[in-house]
């Protein structure tokens, strides 16, 4: 990893009952940066370094990605569900000794860390999320257009092995078909970080654990969406994205996440779903601006 976050330290935490892998560097307030799929914390290699300037960066993989652990789903898929992935990074910052933070989340990340500011709310001091509307709201609203960009959402929560079968078939092609199929293509992405990219994604225990991921989104984080209605982040919240991307064509983001949240800001930037990689610096300006 060293070639990726060279002034960061590696570190393993078994939090929450699973290993979590991550790098920790910096100084300053602490800010916890979650990855999306099909991806790892290598997604902040281009921000890592200069957020760390101001910030002790927390860039850690989610349970089932990367080099964290990967459990085999359950009946009911609670243990990729974003509250129990959201206990985990709070574990983790806990035992680096961080009892309240902020937390930046891309794609799936920030489904983490909008579960995290509902679950655990007097440790998030602020919270950003990336090219995302609330799971609930993007399921509600389901149309052609979304579903034809999307249309991993419900590949992917087919039940065990159907799309593991066929994901596990050819990998590394799954995963640059879908990184590649955005706004930028695989322009974004670095040859060192697209290879550990594949390299973690053809796993065949990341496969499944990335299945269990939206397995999940499907089924017990919208029960656990459902129950929460009546409960807002209270947390200032940032959301940023892509104004070439399916947020901007789909969605109304400050709108949506207004519905679920008390104190909401955000805009669009000129790029695709991929903010880290394809504009760093105009994202830690605004992370910047937002957490100072």
């Amino acid at each position: 990893m060293s070639r990726f976050f060279p002034d960061f330290a590696g570190k393993r935490i078994r939090a929450n009952g699973v290993e979590i892998n991550l790098v920790v560097g910096g100084s300053g307030p602490p800010l916890l940066l979650l990855h999306g799929f099909p991806q790892t914390h290598v997604i902040w290699h281009k921000v890592a370094h200069r957020l760390a300037e101001r910030f002790t960066v927390v860039a850690s993989d989610l349970r089932g990605y990367g080099d964290s652990g990967k459990p085999h789903g359950l009946p009911d898929h609670s243990n990729y569900s974003k509250r129990v992935m959201a206990a985990d990074q709070v574990a983790v910052m806990r035992t680096l000794g961080f009892d309240r933070f902020s937390v930046v989340g891309h794609d799936r990340g920030g489904r983490v860390a909008h579960r995290m500011a509902l679950d655990h709310a007097a440790h998030v001091r602020h919270v950003a999320v990336l090219d995302i509307v609330p799971t609930r709201t993007m399921y509600l609203r389901t149309d052609r257009a979304f579903a034809t960009a999307y249309y991993h959402w419900f590949f992917l929560i087919r039940e065990e092995p159907f799309p593991e079968k066929l994901i596990g078939a050819d990998p590394a092609f799954f995963l640059k078909n879908q990184l590649g199929s955005r706004h930028a293509g695989l322009a974004p992405f670095t040859p060192d970080a697209l290879a550990e990219y594949i390299r973690c994604f053809s796993q065949p225990k990341a496969i499944h654990a990335a299945c269990e991921d939206y397995r999940a989104a499907n089924s017990i984080d919208l029960a656990h969406d459902e129950a929460d209605l009546d409960r807002k982040v209270t947390a200032p919240l940032l959301v940023l994205w892509g104004k070439e991307g399916v947020i901007e064509r789909c969605f109304d983001a400050p709108a949506d996440w207004g519905e679920r949240a008390t104190t909401v800001q955000g805009k669009s930037l000129a790029c695709g779903h991929y903010i880290p990689e394809e504009l760093p610096d105009e994202l830690c300006n605004a992370l910047v601006t937002f957490m100072i």
